[in-house]
């Protein structure tokens, strides 16, 4: 996986999780996150908020709840 491939992924979803490009991947997310914070220098991706009412909750992973989406270019 290169870094074109990871802002492939993002571009044909739009909005997925970090658990989802680690099985598509099958990287780690200390792979993936700095990857992740170049598209996100570059203006490419951004980083989902995480909704307020699982901030709190237990039962999803951590990767489930960290979303990043494609920016979309004027």
């Amino acid at each position: 996986m290169n870094l074109q491939e990871l802002q492939d992924f993002i571009f044909d979803f739009r909005r997925v999780s970090l658990a989802e490009m680690k099985i598509c991947f099958q990287a780690n997310g200390d792979t993936l996150r700095p990857m992740l914070d170049r598209l996100i220098k570059n203006g490419r991706v951004q980083k989902s908020p995480i909704d307020k009412k699982c901030q709190t909750c237990l039962k999803c992973e951590s990767d489930e709840l960290e979303f990043y989406e494609w920016i979309e270019s004027l």
